[in-house]
Formats: structure tokens, C-alpha cells, sequence
């Protein structure tokens, strides 16, 4: 590989003394320097005109410019030209006029001491070239700066194009995904609706219980798919009665033979058995086995105690048996809600998780508490309100649940529901303060 020659640095020596230029020539000359002399500063005004110089040395005392005359216009005119001054007397303000109006790099007075003088001179070229190599290092940073200015507008052009790209993506995957949850808790009705067909007692008891389940849920702190999950439990824990006859199903538990309560203590294991193959329900079914399970272990069909019961479970056999209780499905009468109330506070820690027992203790007070919501028409929703409770179409469908931060997208899709539907949903929401 050849490297590229780089021309010898060039020194300009001024000097109106002959004597003087040709002893600075031959003193720089073995250096390797280009020379070039001058024996005045007009002279050397001219061949700075034509010619590149690195260095200038001027003598201090010329004729018509002296040298702090010559390189106050060497500095003005050729601003990166180093420049030395030669002074033979110690006049101090010549040397500070020079200084001043030259902005000199060195002065050196004569005689001067060769050593010294080829030292200074060296120093001189070798910060010019560190300055030359700045404004070069500059020069070229200013254009790669240049050129990323313009490769990063690029670049966000594209990323801003990418990025609408992928809103549009994920506007659409959104909304496929809100048809598909929407599709899959309507098929979950239309499971819970085959089964109250059956009529009598069980008509809307999976509705109630699945809303008493939902708000338990949270109550306790659950995950929103962890309590999505007691919901649809709830909305399915007759599933597995299907195989049961009407007969026994009219009957209160408390009227059933021991034959009777052998078949009946089967349904859970039948409704996780028509579950096992929907991945999707393999929580919902987790529950739905446990659901006859007691807090104190005397349930089915494993005999689970305690917390080793799923919570959705635990759930669910409270909210069960308080809407049982007052349709007549476990004792010979109806009884009242306080009534239910009462059985279900005397089964904490037997029948009942005590936690889930407090939870839904909290609830009934709050039930009897004076309302904190207010009900809306649909045109004055706004952005951020909070809904106080589920709500439901007038056939039954969970459209929205309770605690749903509403946005201008859902807001449009209730006004277009209501449209479609031509009805009013009953749409209840937080006051103004508690929906911040």
C-alpha cells in the first residue's frame, strides 16, 4: 500500500537586513521547510497573495511597515497563517503592539539561539496543524451532522408512516378481539339460557348468582380474567344438571332421598367433563368441580378444606346458596334476602371462606346503603365516567361491566347499540367526582 506524499510545510522569512533572510534560509532549510523570502512587508504581502504559507517570520524594525504593521494584516487577511516577530532591541511596546494587533504565536529576539529558534518554529507548525486538523474534524462532523439531520427526518418518516401502519393493526385486531369476546360471552348466555329453559326455580338464578359472583370477585382483589372467570363460572354451574330430571330438580335439597343426593353431588364432575375440551374454559372448569366443596372439608367431590379450594369456588358456593336459598332450591320455602343473609353469616368458617363471607357482608351493607350512582341517558355520557354497574341489554347481555372506564369509542358503540335496538339501555354511572 503507497502513502501520499504531503507537501513540506512553506516559511515565509521578512526582513528588510539580506544578511538576515539568507542566515534564517540556511538554518531551516536541512529541516525539510519550503523557504520563501521577502524584504519587505508590501513584498510580503504579494507573495502571501500567491502563495499557501504556513509560518510567517517577520522582522520587528522595516522601512514604511514594520512588523506588527505586516502581521496585524497577515492576521486579518490570512487569519491561519502562524506568525513570528524577530526583534533586535527591547522596545516593550513594539512587542506588545505586535502581540496585540498580530495576535503573534512567539517573538525571538536576536541574536537569536538556533536550537531555540528551530524549536519555536517547529511548535508553531505543529499547533497550526492541530488547528487545521480541528476546523477539518469540524467541518466534517458539521456535514455528518448535516447528513443525519437528513437521514433521521427519514427515518422518522418512516417510523411515523410504520407506526399508523400498526395502529390501523392493532384498531383492527382490537376490534376483531371485542367481536370475539363479545361472540364468546354470548355463547356463554346461550349455554346458561338452554339450561333455565328447563323453567321453575332456575330461571335467572345463574344471572343473579353470576353478578354476585363478579362483584365478590372483586371485592376480593381479584385479576379482571380471574374474575371474568367466577362470572362465566356462575353463569355455567348448572351446566353439569343437565343430565338430571325435572323431578329432582323441582324438589329442595333438603327433600332429597340419598339416592337423589348421590346424583345430585355428580353435576360438578359433569360440568367439568363437557369443559375439558374448550381451553379456553380449563379455569371456569377448576371451579365448577369445586363448587360443592365446604371450608371445612366436608364437601365434594374431593373433600378440599380451606384455601386449598379455589377461590372461584368459594365464590361461587356462597353466591349459589344465597340465591338458592330465596327461590326455595335448598330449604322448603322461599326466605327472604335478610334471612339468607343470616344462614350464610352462621356458615362463615364451616360452609363459607370467612373472607369471602366479610366480602359479601361489606356488599349487603353497601345494598342497603343509599345509592352512590345516578342513572344517564346515553347522550350525556362523557369520556371518563365510570359505570357503577354492569350493564346489560334488555335480553340479558353483559355489554359492558361494572367499573368500565367509558371512552368516546365505547360511547359511540352504546349510542350505535341503541340505535340498532331501538331501545334505552338502563345505564347507571358514578357522579362526576368519583368517576376521576
Amino acid at each position: 500500500m503507497t502513502s501520499i506524499a504531503t507537501a513540506p510545510p512553506t516559511i515565509l522569512c521578512v526582513d528588510d537586513e539580506p544578511n538576515i533572510l539568507s542566515a534564517l534560509r540556511r538554518l531551516f532549510r536541512p529541516h525539510g521547510y519550503r523557504m520563501l523570502t521577502a524584504d519587505s512587508g508590501a513584498a510580503g504581502l504579494a507573495l502571501l497573495e500567491s502563495e499557501a504559507v504556513d509560518l510567517v517570520i517577520s522582522d520587528m524594525r522595516m522601512p514604511q511597515m514594520d512588523g506588527a504593521q505586516f502581521l496585524a494584516q497577515v492576521r486579518q487577511r490570512w487569519p491561519a497563517t502562524m506568525r513570528l516577530l524577530l526583534t533586535g532591541y527591547a522596545d516593550i511596546q513594539s512587542i506588545l503592539d505586535a502581540i496585540n494587533q498580530g495576535e503573534i504565536y512567539r517573538y525571538v529576539t536576536k541574536p537569536w539561539d538556533e536550537n531555540d529558534i528551530v524549536l519555536v518554529v517547529r511548535h508553531a507548525l505543529e499547533r497550526r496543524a492541530l488547528e487545521q486538523d480541528k476546523l477539518r474534524l469540524e467541518a466534517l462532523t458539521a456535514s455528518q451532522n448535516a447528513e443525519l439531520l437528513v437521514l433521521n427526518a427519514s427515518l422518522e418518516e418512516k417510523v411515523a408512516v410504520r407506526t399508523r401502519q400498526l395502529k390501523l393493526s392493532h384498531d383492527e385486531l382490537q376490534t376483531a378481539n371485542d367481536k370475539l369476546k363479545a361472540t364468546f360471552i354470548t355463547t356463554i348466555k346461550v349455554f346458561s339460557n338452554l339450561i333455565e329453559m328447563r323453567g321453575g326455580k332456575l330461571v335467572g338464578h345463574a344471572r343473579r348468582v353470576a353478578e354476585l359472583s363478579r362483584k365478590l370477585a372483586q371485592a376480593l382483589g381479584l385479576e379482571a380474567q380471574e374474575a371474568r372467570d367466577v362470572f362465566i363460572a356462575a353463569l355455567l354451574k348448572d351446566i353439569g344438571k343437565l343430565s338430571l330430571s325435572d323431578d329432582l330438580l323441582e324438589l329442595p335439597a333438603s327433600a332429597w332421598s340419598g339416592e337423589q343426593l348421590a346424583t345430585f353431588r355428580k353435576h360438578p364432575l359433569r360440568a367439568e367433563q363437557l369443559l375439558m375440551a374448550l381451553d379456553e374454559l380449563r379455569p371456569v372448569s377448576v371451579i365448577l368441580r369445586s363448587q360443592l366443596e365446604r371450608f371445612d372439608g366436608a364437601g365434594f367431590p374431593d373433600a378440599l378444606a380451606g384455601l386449598a379450594i379455589p377461590l372461584g369456588a368459594r365464590i361461587l358456593a356462597l353466591a349459589s346458596d344465597y340465591d338458592g336459598l330465596q327461590i326455595g332450591a335448598m330449604v322448603q320455602r322461599s326466605l327472604r334476602a335478610d334471612e339468607a343473609c343470616n344462614l350464610v353469616y352462621d356458615s362463615s368458617g364451616k360452609r363459607y371462606d370467612p373472607a369471602v363471607v366479610a366480602a359479601f357482608r361489606s356488599l349487603m351493607d353497601q345494598t342497603q346503603a343509599p345509592p352512590r350512582d345516578m342513572a344517564v341517558l346515553s347522550g350525556e355520557l362523557a369520556p371518563g365516567m365510570v359505570l357503577s354497574r354492569d350493564l346489560v341489554s334488555r335480553d340479558g347481555l353483559m355489554l359492558l361491566a361494572g367499573e368500565h372506564v367509558l371512552t368516546a369509542r365505547v360511547i359511540a358503540q352504546l349510542l350505535d347499540f341503541e340505535g340498532k335496538n331501538g331501545g334505552r339501555l338502563a345505564i347507571r354511572v358514578y357522579p362526576p367526582a368519583k368517576a376521576l
